[in-house]
């Protein structure tokens, strides 16, 4: 008698508690593949951002202008700090609250890209273990019926192996690509804050000192 092992023949045969397994894989694998989409257009937006406020910095070119992308509540909550005049405070303590603000909403940005990546992590562990149990379920009733059948011929075993080591198979194509994905999205999201505290320091300088040099002005029209 031949077997029929293509792979939807395999699953078809399957026990019940191993196509359990493989549907909640391919569904997790689903789910991550979606992650990955969408994070690949919004990390890298975020990305475009942050390079592009870097760039206004470095020629302080347009700081004060609010930008239309992810970067707008950074800019937002420099500038609120910026125009909250405390004649009282030194450069640097103008410096420091302008900074804080800024790296305070810079923070709740890429936190806000960050969402999904737990899942990643979790397939990407827990994928390969979910796989070995339905391998391991499986052997179990391979060895089962060869108990039962009395054969230990290739033919009666080679089914049930091959129906087990699918859901092995099945946990690692779950797995890879969830871990390579978060690794990616993790370095990327890192690199990005970096840009954007490079650049925060850097606007806050300006910032700070076009305030004190405005309100020393201020202060001599007075006098």
């Amino acid at each position: 008698m031949t077997h029929d092992l293509s792979i939807i023949a395999l699953v078809q045969q399957a026990d019940v508690i191993v196509q359990s397994v493989l549907a909640l894989l391919v569904l997790a694998s689903i789910g991550c593949w979606g992650i990955v989409i969408d994070k690949l257009f919004t990390i890298g937006r975020l990305r475009r951002a942050a390079a592009a406020l870097r760039r206004r910095v470095d020629t302080e070119h347009e700081i004060d202008v609010i930008p239309a992308d992810p970067a707008r509540p950074i800019v937002e909550a420099g500038l609120a700090q910026w125009r909250a005049v405390d004649h009282e405070e030194s450069r640097a303590e103008c410096r420091d609250r302008i900074e804080r603000a800024m790296r305070r909403a810079a923070g709740e940005v890429v936190r806000r890209r960050e969402l999904g990546l737990p899942f990643l992590a979790t397939i990407g562990s827990a994928a390969p273990f979910v796989g070995l149990f339905g391998t391991v379920w499986g052997i179990m009733n391979s060895f089962t019926s060869i108990a039962s059948s009395q054969d230990t011929s290739l033919a009666v075993v080679a089914p049930g192996i091959a129906e087990a080591l699918f859901a092995t198979a099945v946990g690692l194509v779950a797995a890879i690509p969830a871990v390579m994905a978060y690794n990616k999205f993790s370095t990327d999201l890192r690199r990005i804050n970096q840009t954007f505290i490079t650049a925060i320091g850097q606007m806050a300088e300006h910032l700070s000192g076009t305030r004190r040099g405005a309100a020393a002005a201020r202060r001599e029209a007075a006098e």
